[in-house]
């Protein structure tokens, strides 16, 4: 079994993970990255598929929220006061763009997991639950790249509301 990495918690005020090797080689070694007891190890394939996975819906959403802003851009310079249309023209429009911002925020919020799941493969944190520091489980970190917490706090999440 691979020896279990946990976050420093002594850096200095201000410092966090996000500040370690982004962009470059990942201090930890896979292997040593978390996995349940009676899975594989990483293997460099593995991570690498998985970080590159990772990098791909960063960009994709990135492009997403490009094409938001700019269809937003649209919405709200068309609002206008509503002068020449009628209610209805009015309310699809506002609607529109509701909907619009909203889709935007989400990809916002997506955006934020990629690139948190990103820096704790780098940090070697990539696989700890952040609740209870246990391993999530390669086969759960395969199928979700972005999860922060073992399926036992995540029930306990949603339970909670």
């Amino acid at each position: 079994m691979a020896a279990k990495k946990t976050v420093d918690v002594t850096a200095a005020p201000g410092a966090s993970a996000v500040s370690t090797a982004r962009g470059g080689v990942a201090d930890t070694a896979p292997e040593q990255l978390a996995v349940r007891p009676g899975e594989d190890p990483w293997t460099p394939e593995e991570v690498a598929e998985a970080k590159a996975e990772l990098e791909g819906e960063v960009a994709r959403i990135h492009a997403e929220l490009t094409a938001s802003e700019t269809a937003l851009t649209g919405l709200m310079r068309d609002s206008g006061d509503g002068a020449g249309h009628d209610e209805a023209d009015t309310g699809t429009k506002n609607i529109t763009r509701e909907h619009e911002m909203a889709l935007a925020a989400n990809a916002r919020a997506t955006l934020e997991q990629t690139e948190h799941a990103l820096q704790r493969l780098d940090a070697g944190t990539y696989g700890l639950c952040e609740v209870c520091g246990k391993p999530i489980g390669k086969a759960r970190m395969q199928a979700f790249p972005r999860a922060t917490l073992c399926v036992e706090d995540k029930q306990k999440q949603e339970r909670r509301g």
